[in-house]
């Protein structure tokens, strides 16, 4: 599994609307919309790196609304919950 956190910038004006849109994505398992630098948070889930790079480079790019982006490729998991069983839809 691959997973990433991507940092998104929308138009102006466009938060809920783009963080709409993302939650509706395959592959974006959580949008959070935030204070600071960043517009919007999304977690990525893919099954491999080219998955990963299909929903940065092509999906993503069809969300209208979105200004820029930076993508954060997650390397290693250091947490004591098993985040596959959390994530899985059990099937």
């Amino acid at each position: 599994m691959q997973n990433a956190v991507i940092l998104i910038n929308t138009e102006k004006g466009q938060v809920k609307a783009v963080a709409e849109r993302l939650a509706d994505v395959e592959g974006i398992s959580e949008v959070y919309s935030t204070c600071g630098r960043y517009d919007l948070v999304a977690i990525a889930r893919t099954r491999d790196f080219e998955s990963l790079a299909d929903l940065v480079t092509e999906r993503l790019n069809a969300v209208e609304g979105i200004a820029d982006t930076e993508t954060l490729n997650a390397m290693q998991v250091h947490s004591r919950h098993d985040l596959e069983t959390m994530f899985s839809l059990g099937w």
